[in-house]
């Protein structure tokens, strides 16, 4: 049967996407340039950890979603929407190495009509300035004459089930006016509500801003955490009181680093010179910089809480609790532990771990040994150090048990553990 979507990009931002689609009904085709994803899914497996589970996959696909490895499906369809994951590179750019891949893959087989929507996180420029030209001389049509192109930025938030897909409203900015509303009409059968952006690349920068957003406020209280420290003051309790301001305050917490797939983007760093500014933005490098720096922070906690109880971080037995980068999810993007485990095996430390939705770990290449009692690991092990509060956690039973506990979340009951 023909479908309606082709999702490209079978990761984070288009396995919702296709979920969404299929729950309302659209005939829906996943597509990825690699071919693992689609292995992953024909198993009955998802491709990426944190995204959606093996029982969502199961129901998506007896509700019609297909995946395949055909390219020639991406030709079927009235609306493709490119969702490839751009991660960050060693020089602090988005690679668009598989935004492009996609857009040529579809460019080959588009047809006449189609709305193409844009979802990947792209510097802004990119829809109009990379995706744009490859369509068009690909497949020989016109963009916003041909067919339509619009930038869609992702807005999900893994495992939170108050904002999902139909209740989070979906930015859109389109090539031309038509592009914009032909868009709208497909994100309309999604959510509830459309914002309509003045182009793409106002879109586009939607997603800067809103990422940026988090990183620079993540770390402002990262640095209010340490200098709360230093002065003997309560951080988490400054936070709880702030926080009923009514207006001008919203509650951000410190933590071991900051995780996740939404990257810090800086503008001087983009492509398209010209047309943007010619340095960067110095509160987002500078917000990085203080993110970066967390996990050095914890290590020095730990050492420092180690020395006070007569003992050295080498030989030192530490439980690293928790490894994802967010909480009740098994997704390790970003997340600080890697790094806080690798400095501390450095140091000569014995490395051992718990989190109920991580089975496997690996540092360097070589298995951390998970705990399988998690209170009797606590109670055997010199440090115990909870990185991402669990639900499953029972912090108030876990500081009982533990020799000395560090607590980088705020998570614990005041005066159970040593606070970050």
């Amino acid at each position: 049967m023909p479908a309606d979507l082709a999702v490209i990009g079978l990761g984070h931002l288009g396995l919702p996407l296709a979920q969404a689609a299929v729950g309302v009904g659209i005939q829906t085709v996943g597509y990825d340039t690699d071919p693992r994803p689609f292995a992953e899914l024909s198993a009955g497996r998802t491709p990426v950890e944190g995204s959606l589970s093996a029982s969502d996959i199961r129901r998506m696909v007896s509700g019609g979603f297909r995946p395949t490895a055909d390219p020639a499906e991406l030709g079927r369809v009235r609306t493709a929407a490119i969702c490839a994951p751009t991660p960050l590179g060693p020089d602090r750019t988005l690679d668009l190495g598989a935004v492009t891949d996609a857009a040529r893959a579809l460019a080959a087989r588009l047809r006449p009509h189609t709305t193409v929507l844009v979802e990947s996180a792209v510097p802004p420029g990119t829809t109009e300035n990379v995706v744009r030209p490859l369509l068009e001389e690909g497949s020989g049509l016109r963009a916003g004459r041909d067919f339509h192109l619009a930038h869609s930025p992702g807005r999900l938030d893994p495992g939170n089930r108050t904002h999902v897909y139909g209740n989070t409203p979906k930015v859109i900015g389109g090539l031309t006016p038509a592009c914009t509303e032909s868009a709208a009409a497909f994100y309309g059968r999604l959510t509830d509500k459309v914002v309509r952006a003045r182009g793409p690349r106002e879109a586009e920068m939607t997603k800067v801003l809103e990422t940026n957003f988090r990183h620079v406020n993540i770390a402002l209280v990262n640095e209010m955490a340490v200098l709360c420290h230093d002065l003997g003051v309560d951080l988490w309790d400054v936070i709880r009181c702030a926080e009923t301001k009514p207006f001008g305050f919203e509650a951000f917490r410190p933590g071991p680093g900051v995780g996740g797939h939404g990257a810090p983007v800086d503008p001087g760093y983009f492509p398209y010179n010209s047309r943007t500014p010619g340095h960067p933005l110095r509160m987002v490098s500078l917000a990085k910089e203080i993110n970066d720096r967390m996990p050095s922070y914890v290590i020095q906690r730990c050492a420092t809480l180690l020395n006070e109880h007569g003992k050295s971080v080498r030989g030192a037995r530490v439980l690293l609790l928790g490894v994802t980068y967010k909480p009740d999810l098994a997704d390790q993007e970003a997340s600080p532990a890697r790094e806080i485990a690798t400095r501390l095996m450095d140091m000569g430390a014995q490395i051992g771990y718990h989190d109920p939705h991580v089975l496997d770990w690996r540092v360097r290449d070589l298995p951390v040994p998970r705990a399988d009692s998690l209170y009797e690991a606590a109670a055997g092990a010199d440090l115990t150090v909870l990185l991402q509060h669990h639900r499953t956690y029972d912090l108030q039973g876990l500081a009982v048990k533990a020799q000395l506990l560090l607590d980088t979340r705020g998570a614990t009951p005041a005066g159970a553990a040593h606070r970050l």
